[in-house]
């Protein structure tokens, strides 16, 4: 039920204040963690201590020279708690150690229970007064300003991020730190009034170099819109899941996607197949990538990241503007397109995204 680390640092807690020797051991006899190897030695009587516990309800045993203590959870023995020593003091140091357990116990518990919420929140799987009933059990409030971010490794198995990200955001109640597939992380973070936009894009942009150089993970991370109701998370989620999809057909070189500036990007996304294969058809009669080779493709880039500026464009290409103008002569031969013209230029433009989109299409 709890990672390994916690229980040791109980029994490291134990041996550090009360000097004496501890270990914990599982429901079924098997030794998890110990400050001595001398603990192993106690494998049998833990077992028979188990047994004893199911039958007759045995919380502690403490008269020989290592006190065993019986941890529940659920009226079931989750764990036995072994201290070295006997008498009062490693009694009371016992039924502390067992205290904390517990305690943990149900932290973590609670904390899983608001996993499955979110998660299922989300995933819209749950009845609008559900939402709202387990919100109130487990006092997260209604009302809240939120924003759903989505974390995607690079590489696929980089499973640092959900710890890292837990690591950033998990310590208090107000944010929460989830996966939904193997391939995903999502944070549902909680907005102060006076946080917008701007401050959302920071907080991503944060994440995304704490990953890179913290944990060594390249990642794409994309948020949704701002909502103000828990049951909107999973309208963030939606359009978060939807930028991080966009972005990865159009906007290959963005580490941050934002749903509300995709632009173009998202309305080509949502067109059907059949009306992109028609309007590839009627502009440009075949692909449009496959049309023009490498360097030509580059140079109407280029001169479209230029506002459609000869002079700076061919700056920036490091060649002459009277061979700018020719390579862009050799498009509108093969296309009819003068990209030097705003409205052939846009339509060049949407021409090749509308391709990016079908190839994905057909590669889904």
């Amino acid at each position: 039920m709890l990672p390994k680390q916690v229980l040791q640092k109980i029994i490291q807690d134990i041996k550090r204040i009360s000097g004496l020797e501890a270990s914990i051991w599982n429901a079924g006899g098997e030794c998890l963690v110990m400050t001595s190897a001398a603990a192993k030695l106690l494998g049998e009587r833990v077992c028979v201590f188990l047994e004893d516990s199911k039958m007759q309800d045995v919380l502690e045993e403490l008269e020989k020279e290592t006190a065993l203590f019986s941890v529940y959870a659920d009226d079931t023995p989750a764990y036995v708690l072994a201290v070295q020593g006997k008498g009062a003091d490693v009694a009371m140091v016992g039924r502390m150690g067992v205290s904390q357990i517990v305690n943990l116990i149900q932290a973590y518990r609670e904390r899983m229970d608001k996993n499955r919420f979110i998660q299922n929140l989300i995933l819209d799987n749950m009845l609008l007064v559900d939402i709202y009933n387990q919100a109130k059990k487990m006092r997260i409030p209604n009302e809240q300003r939120r924003v759903v971010f989505m974390v995607e490794p690079k590489n696929e198995g980089d499973n640092l991020v959900l710890e890292t990200l837990q690591g950033l955001f998990s310590a208090g109640t107000r944010d929460f730190v989830t996966a939904v597939d193997e391939n995903h992380v999502i944070l549902v973070k909680e907005l102060e009034s006076t946080e917008d936009y701007p401050e959302v894009f920071h907080t991503a942009r944060v994440i995304a170099d704490t990953l890179n150089m913290e944990a060594m993970v390249g990642i794409r991370i994309s948020y949704g819109t701002i909502v103000g109701e828990l049951k909107d998370v999973s309208r963030s989620y939606k359009e978060a899941s939807m930028a991080l999809e966009v972005g990865r057909v159009f906007y290959g070189e963005r580490s941050v996607l934002a749903y509300n500036e995709l632009g173009i990007g998202r309305l080509i996304h949502q067109l059907p197949q059949s009306l992109c294969e028609m309007f590839l058809k009627e502009v440009l009669e075949g692909n449009a990538t496959e049309l023009f080779d490498d360097e030509e493709l580059i140079t109407v880039y280029t001169f479209f990241d230029n506002n459609l500026n000869i002079s700076e464009t061919a700056r920036q290409l490091f060649i002459h503007r009277n061979t700018l103008v020719y390579r862009l002569e050799k498009i509108q031969k093969k296309t009819g397109l003068d990209v030097r013209v705003f409205e052939d230029a846009l339509t060049f433009k949407i021409a090749v995204m509308v391709e990016r989109h079908l190839k994905y299409l057909n590669a889904q």
